[in-house]
């Protein structure tokens, strides 16, 4: 009789062992991002947490709500919680280095998401191509707008997709501007990704350039501080305004024609393909072939750069509706 209690306890043991071993073996996703500021990063997070769930992993998230020393502390915990991996929307492209170096310390890799972490020896870096971003923003303006006076008003200098946007604005400007059709009159980057900084280098612009005709704009944040000072002077479309994200009220500016054109960044495609190769790293499986290779200043980075879509009033039915991460 005892034998039977004894093999019972030991089989009843056994059975929560492996039960509970099995609920710890779940990998871990580090998730660290910048800031909620903009309507799309809340979606990129749901899609991100969902698809790790499907893939039986578990999320850990924080947000360093603009503050680089706050994301550095908040990657050291998750990294002694024991995370397979950390996936992190800097705040600060050059800060965000010694995250990226502390994790390598606990044998830790790191995937950059959106935006690039550079001179450090990342792992992998997944976004959108922001050098074509910004030629189709350009390429835009200069087929409606081919001669006259331009604003550029760019995102902030933390953020290495800021200076490739610009890259690929300029590459399209150049020969308008040799050829002298368009003059670049204002040109400035913003201190972070708000609709504030666009209003107020919107109002110094038109101080200086009353009749200003097309404005590159970086996203639609900005772009919705650009096109409420142009309608304190009446000239909310009378200006050529581009944009980036297309978020809710940057599609209903172009359908009112406030503003001519946004692009658009599948959300979806991008946070599941990072939540996918999250789990891969953190699996310590063969990881396929990403289709690009980005320079950090320091290392020759994997990276994954998804496609991304012009919109306007004409298209704006086609890209935007169907997607169920629009709202």
């Amino acid at each position: 009789m005892k034998t039977r209690i004894f093999l019972g306890m030991a089989i009843a043991s056994l059975f929560l062992l492996v039960l509970f071993s099995g609920c710890s073996s779940k990998r871990q996703v580090g998730l660290l991002m910048d800031s909620f500021a903009q309507e799309r990063w809340a979606k990129d997070k749901q899609i991100f947490e969902k698809r790790i769930g499907e893939l039986s992993g578990q999320l850990l998230f924080d947000t360093a709500n603009g503050n680089p020393d706050r994301q550095f502390e908040q990657a050291r915990k998750l990294l002694e919680s024991g995370v397979d991996v950390l996936v992190i929307v800097p705040v600060d492209q050059y800060q965000a280095g010694k995250i990226v170096k502390l994790a390598h310390k606990h044998g830790v890799p790191v995937i950059s998401y959106d935006r690039l972490i550079r001179n450090c020896d990342l792992d992998f870096y997944i976004s959108f191509d922001n050098l074509e971003i910004g030629q189709l923003q350009a390429e835009y303006l200069t087929r409606v707008c081919p001669k006259g006076k331009y604003a550029i008003i760019s995102g902030p200098t933390s953020d290495h997709n800021s200076m490739m946007i610009k890259t690929g604005q300029l590459n399209v400007l150049g020969p308008y501007i040799d050829r002298g059709d368009i003059r670049v009159v204002f040109d400035r980057f913003v201190s972070r990704w708000d609709k504030e900084e666009g209003y107020k280098l919107m109002k110094e612009c038109l101080k200086q350039n009353p009749d200003i005709n097309a404005v590159l704009v970086a996203n639609d944040d900005l772009a919705t501080g650009v096109v409420n000072a142009l309608e304190e002077k009446n000239l909310a479309g009378k200006v050529w305004v581009s944009g980036q994200d297309a978020d809710r009220l940057a599609c209903e500016r172009i359908m009112a024609g406030k503003q001519v054109m946004t692009v658009y960044k599948p959300i979806d495609n991008l946070a599941t393909s990072a939540a996918e190769l999250a789990m891969k790293v953190a699996q310590k499986s063969a990881v396929p072939s990403l289709n690009m290779s980005i320079n950090n200043g320091m290392y020759m980075v994997p990276a994954l750069l998804l496609q991304p879509y012009v919109v306007n009033k004409e298209t704006i039915k086609l890209t935007i509706v169907p997607d169920s991460t629009i709202k």
